[in-house]
């Protein structure tokens, strides 16, 4: 990678946040701009000096990892998310992965898995620490299985899986076209057509089938 990585911290335990500026400032390709211990400190630091990459403990005081990566997702912020946790919750996981966060790393492993968690985000891609795979496993099998219950969900084109994702976030039509670029009246349109394909009555047969099978669309 030709240009340093810019990053902010946020954890609320002092010698762990102190642990990782450390093994991040003794890598050449990483720079850390921006630390806190607390999120809505993190959220005003990020937004502020605009780094390429957020480093969140999950668990903060006043607003937390996931929070913080709604709040991304919804303002389109600009910075990549990895997440770090002390608990090896399968909810939490799913949630965090729902919302786009790059990397989802246990506390545990941080020593081993920081540094491989943020080139791969830098890069574009994702990292899962190795003790969650069955977690990431899971969601393949209910994808797998959602695919072969209700079949027309491969007959979805790529935009029309795009704005039924954005409905499983909660976006209302004018806010799904906003991020897409798109008019509300092409986005009704594509709603009409992901009930046709799916066998849904309604906006709200529509926005609740999204709900329930968000983490596996």
């Amino acid at each position: 990678m030709s240009k340093e990585i810019r990053i902010t911290i946020a954890d609320d335990h002092p010698i762990f946040r102190q642990g990782l500026r450390q093994m991040l400032e003794a890598d050449p390709a990483f720079v850390v701009v921006g630390e806190s211990d607390n999120g809505a400190d993190a959220l005003q630091e990020a937004k502020r000096l605009k780094p390429d990459l957020a480093l969140l403990d999950v668990s903060m005081p006043g607003i937390d990892g996931l929070e913080i990566a709604r709040i991304c997702q919804r303002e389109k912020l600009g910075f990549d998310i990895v997440l770090l946790t002390m608990h090896r919750d399968e909810t939490i996981f799913n949630a965090a992965i729902d919302l786009g966060v790059k990397g989802y790393v246990l506390k545990e492993s941080a020593a081993t898995d920081i540094i491989r968690a943020l080139r791969a985000a830098a890069a574009g891609n994702h990292f899962v620490s190795s003790e969650l795979t069955e977690f990431m496993l899971g969601r393949q099998d209910s994808a797998r299985k959602l695919r072969e219950s209700v079949p027309g969900i491969g007959a979805l084109t790529r935009a029309e899986r795009r704005v039924l994702r954005l409905i499983a976030s909660d976006r209302t039509t004018k806010e799904i076209a906003d991020d897409l670029d798109l008019s509300p009246r092409t986005i009704d349109s594509h709603r009409s057509n992901i009930c046709a394909k799916l066998g849904l009555s309604g906006s709200h047969s529509l926005l609740k089938f999204a709900f329930e099978n968000r983490s596996h669309l």
